[in-house]
């Protein structure tokens, strides 16, 4: 097994104990990422929080020489989806 760390997101990893994603027999699984800036501090507009955490995951795949066509599934968790599902389709 080998971690991943996206480059200027390493130190906001390490003080939350978690990596952002693990290479594993062929496979990389990325763990959640949100629409946080690189010190850790969220996006409160919610299109630019949902802009921020693609970025974000193409970082994590980026760092092990992914991209989204490695992509097989994503999971969104959308609070509220009745009012905020439309603005960030």
């Amino acid at each position: 097994r080998e971690a991943v760390f996206p480059f200027g997101r390493q130190a906001l990893y390490e003080r939350n104990r978690y990596s952002p994603a693990i290479k594993s027999n062929g496979f990389l699984f990325v763990s959640g990422q949100v629409g946080s800036h690189e010190d850790g501090s969220p996006e409160h507009d919610l299109k630019a929080q949902v802009r921020l955490a693609f970025k974000n995951l193409n970082a994590v795949l980026a760092a092990a020489g992914c991209t989204f066509e490695d992509v097989v599934d994503v999971t969104l968790f959308v609070v509220d989806p009745a009012s905020n599902l439309d603005a960030i389709w």
